[in-house]
């Protein structure tokens, strides 16, 4: 067979590969609360004072009214505590950082300590939920037990935000979701208090930038179910408002520190679309520009493949986020997505990382 045609049913086969990968991602499904169980709200905010008022003037919209949300201030500078206490819920300090806990951790440790709830629910400040989310939550947890969890809808604004479509896309598409799945996604989870306490909570993780892939494990080690949804239509966010180093900085501690976690087989199955994806982002300006290349360097089926995974793009990132336009440039975000990282890679050999103002170690 000649070597082209080889090369076209490998990317053929790359290309479906992506499909493939996309297939699991359920929503949240819908159920009914059962009776009527006390719900703590916990949320850990470090310098949010941007974020917070969306996520609190949420909280009163909801359809299930939490017993207690507490907000922990985690050593702000801005105007967070003041923000949270204009908005009328309890707001604490947890104790100066104590060595080998990051922020995170430390504050929702204190959180649950200091909560009453029977179900524990943990939101990122940044999160955004619509009014049927804390319910659809609560009544997973009570169906499914164990941690439930959700990766919130990624909303856009600016330009750059778009640039972050494949770091949404791979982190989705390189685990598996659902029920049962073994994956946790931090910014928003459930759990009931005595499941929390029985795989020791936030200490057992303390130190861990990725808490929430840690916590899962230690559910599944304890014989406690872990599930896994996206939020589309649930529950959205808008990922480093702060600007584009922010966002620089973020996925590169993410990715740093999350990528050892992934299980071997859907990696192979990530890396063998993505490398068709980064092909097809080399072929049509090489096909336009007389760039080197291999295989037919003309220009209708570089082009054609060009739009095969234009499409699928645009396709599969409309359950995870507000990605469109940057989906028909996707060059641009595979540079991005690059070069992140390669600056992941150093920060693993470097051992940190700074974020907010701390430095963690990535090992």
């Amino acid at each position: 067979m000649p070597t082209v045609n080889l090369l076209a049913i490998s990317l053929l086969v790359r290309w479906l590969l992506g499909w493939a990968l996309c297939l699991r991602m359920p929503r949240l499904p819908p159920s009914r609360v059962q009776g009527h169980p006390s719900v703590s709200v916990l949320i850990p905010a470090r310098n949010e004072e941007h974020t917070l008022p969306k996520l609190l003037a949420a909280l009163h919209l909801q359809s299930l009214t939490p017993s207690e949300v507490i907000v922990i201030d985690d050593h702000s500078s801005d105007r967070t505590a003041a923000i949270a206490a204009e908005a009328g819920v309890r707001v604490m300090q947890p104790p100066p950082l104590a060595e080998g806990w990051c922020g995170k951790t430390w504050a929702l440790h204190h959180g649950v300590r200091a909560s009453q709830g029977e179900l524990l629910l943990f939101l990122d400040a940044d999160t955004e939920p619509h009014p049927e989310f804390l319910h659809r939550l609560v009544a997973a947890q009570q169906e499914l037990g164990g941690l439930v969890s959700v990766q919130p809808f990624h909303r856009t604004e600016k330009p750059y935000e778009q640039l972050s479509v494949l770091f949404n896309l791979v982190g989705l598409m390189a685990v598996p979701m659902g029920k049962g799945c073994g994956v946790a996604f931090g910014p928003a989870m459930a759990t009931s208090r005595a499941d929390y306490d029985h795989i020791g909570g936030h200490a057992a993780v303390a130190g861990k930038v990725v808490e929430d892939w840690f916590l899962g494990h230690l559910y599944e080690q304890a014989g406690l179910r872990v599930s896994a949804y996206i939020g589309q239509g649930l529950l959205d966010y808008r990922m480093y408002p702060g600007g584009f180093q922010d966002m620089v900085v973020g996925f590169a501690k993410n990715f740093a520190t999350a990528a050892g976690e992934v299980r071997w087989f859907w990696m192979l199955g990530v890396v063998l679309w993505i490398s068709g994806l980064f092909w097809s982002a080399w072929c049509l300006p090489a096909a336009l520009l007389g760039w080197p290349m291999q295989g037919d360097a003309s220009l209708l089926p570089n082009l054609l493949l060009y739009l095969a995974f234009a499409v699928q793009l645009m396709v599969v990132t409309r359950r995870i986020g507000d990605f469109g336009w940057i989906c028909l440039i996707f060059p641009i975000p595979v540079l991005f997505f690059l070069g992140v990282f390669v600056l992941a890679i150093l920060n693993l050999e470097r051992g940190t990382i700074e974020w907010k103002g701390r430095r963690f170690s990535t090992r």
